[in-house]
């Protein structure tokens, strides 16, 4: 017994002697992959003392300072300086040269560590590359006396400019923090876009101060339909919003991280929880009541009355002061059914007044005058590829979720277009074709290799036509998700796929390479504390 004390005494004393000593593998290992990398002679030996240097006064320095220093700082010494110093390491962020602002250039030698780029989104990202030449235990916080760093140099740039992950919050609401550890999560992969999804038939999820009942009434329902029972429900009332005070700071913790928000006000389908708190808008009069099942509903906003503009556009005038650097308002302009329209007085009269032919050419009138007010505050649209129906807004940009063709279709009208096909981009899918021991999903079937090997760009497009896809996004649909426990587990690992798909100009041939490289995202996961499907663990 004594032996086997001492045994232990001994191995746990050289285990614990040489924990904190980390040596970086000299291979390749950095998702998404880097346009270029090479490794040259030589090793950086990294202490306990760490010097930030950016020579920069103004609020995104500032941003990149924060976040690199609260990162390290976990394990680390960390300190910011005006200049080198000769002692401990420095870490440079320069801002130089010309070209696209993500793109960097990353450079690790005797002098420490340089990251060079024409932005401070650029800056940003070369911090997130070299977050992955770092042990993993940083994630966790865990105290590190030494690292070994490889001489390197990395020059990088993004395939897409849009970069995207959505989010629901209707279907299923979560909270501030939970919204932030799912942008920790698109910062991460070097996602530049979050679309958040913040009203729908099952709840409305942003206060607005003209309209308090939307927060009084639309943001709850009775109750929600059990699993996939449709007729049973659990009869617990069900809801939440964001205070606008709360919309701002995940909106700037968003844009800490270099990722800009793009809320989505949908319109003209998908109305029921609005119109249960003013059902004046509807073509019934209602009563209606915020939808306690999933699906499509036949009650939308009336098209045919002017108050469901006035409605929208004071809706429009408080979004757009919350979301002050997006570009973009998401329209939604989904499943719209026609039914009520067909029957309302209102709607036909609209539809004679106007000279328009039908039902579809009534919703293009709709998107087409939102998209002039929308214009009118300095923003454009982005709307679902439904909106290509009875012709398609001047300016919009089509976000195509019905396979490819409605963005394929778009880009060779000259308009911008984002693919989100489902096939591919929805998360809510399971991520086996053996669903007994995965969590409820709606269903369907997109694994890691799958999204690993789509190529977004028709060889069917010119080369101008291409231009004009911006980039690829993946939705997170929250039927059947209840918590951010779950979130992870349907994003992790699939985001790593399509970082590389949205970021990388080499993508590797074969998927059995990339699975080589997700094996060391695992290990970060797991000290992150994230819940990921581990189907691709090797």
């Amino acid at each position: 017994m004594r032996k086997s004390i001492i045994l232990f005494l001994l191995v746990s004393s050289v285990l614990f002697s040489c924990k904190n000593k980390q040596k970086y593998s000299f291979e390749n290992n950095i998702i998404p992959k880097p346009s270029e990398l090479s490794f040259n002679n030589g090793e950086l030996v990294v202490g306990d003392e760490i010097y930030i240097i950016i020579n920069e006064n103004c609020v995104d320095a500032g941003k990149i300072k924060r976040y690199v220093m609260d990162y390290l700082g976990k394990s680390f010494k960390v300190d910011d300086v005006p200049e080198k110093q000769q002692s401990g390491t420095n870490i440079f962020f320069t801002m130089a040269g010309e070209g696209n602002p993500e793109s960097y250039n990353l450079r690790i030698n005797k002098n420490g560590i340089e990251i060079v780029s024409p932005g401070y989104a650029g800056l940003f990202y070369g911090f997130q590359t070299l977050r992955q030449l770092l042990p993993a235990a940083l994630e966790a916080g865990e105290p590190i006396d030494e690292i070994i760093l490889p001489y390197i140099e990395i020059q990088d740039s993004p395939r897409f400019r849009y970069r995207g992950m959505h989010l629901d919050v209707c279907r299923h609401f979560f909270s501030v923090e939970d919204v932030k550890t799912y942008i920790d999560i698109l910062a991460m992969h070097k996602f530049n876009t979050f679309h958040w999804h913040l009203t729908d038939d099952q709840g409305w999820r942003v206060e607005i101060k003209a309209f308090p009942e939307l927060t009084k009434i639309s943001s709850m329902r009775k109750e929600t339909v059990i699993k996939k029972n449709w007729g049973e429900y659990d009869g617990q009332p069900y809801g939440g919003y964001y205070t606008q005070d709360q919309i701002r700071e995940i909106v700037q913790y968003a844009e800490d991280r270099f990722i800009t928000v793009i809320p989505e006000i949908e319109m003209p389908g998908h109305a029921l929880a609005a119109l249960a708190a003013y059902p004046e808008l509807g073509c019934t009069g209602g009563p209606y009541e915020v939808g306690t099942t999933w699906g499509v509903f036949d009650d939308v906003f009336c098209a045919g009355n002017d108050k469901t503009f006035e409605f929208m556009e004071k809706v429009i005038d408080e979004v757009c002061l919350l979301f002050p650097n997006s570009p973009y308002i998401h329209i939604g302009g989904d499943e719209c059914p026609k039914v009520r329209w067909e029957n309302c007085p209102k709607c036909q009269s609209r539809i004679r007044k106007e000279g328009l032919a039908d039902e579809h050419e009534l919703q293009s009138y709709f998107i087409q005058r939102m998209e002039k007010y929308i214009n009118s505050k300095g923003k454009k649209i982005i709307g679902w590829d439904e909106i290509l129906e009875g012709g398609l807004a001047p300016n919009a940009t089509v976000m195509s979720w019905r396979g490819t063709s409605g963005g394929v279709s778009a880009a060779k009208m000259g308009h911008d277009a984002i693919l989100t096909p489902g096939e591919y981009c929805y998360f809510d899918h399971y991520q086996n074709e053996d669903h007994e021991n995965e969590p409820l999903a709606i269903g369907g079937f997109t694994n890691c290799e799958k999204i690993y090997l789509w190529e977004p760009v028709p060889d069917s497009l010119s080369a101008e036509e291409a231009s004009h896809i911006i980039g690829v996004q993946a939705n997170v649909w929250t039927e059947y998700i209840l918590d951010i426990g779950h979130i992870q587990y349907m994003v992790l690992p699939r985001i790593a796929a399509l970082s590389e798909v949205a970021w990388s100009n080499n993508r590797d041939t074969t998927y059995v390479e990339f699975k080589k490289r997700l094996q060391h995202m695992f290990i970060r996961y797991e000290k992150a504390g994230y819940n990921f499907a581990k189907h691709e663990v090797e």
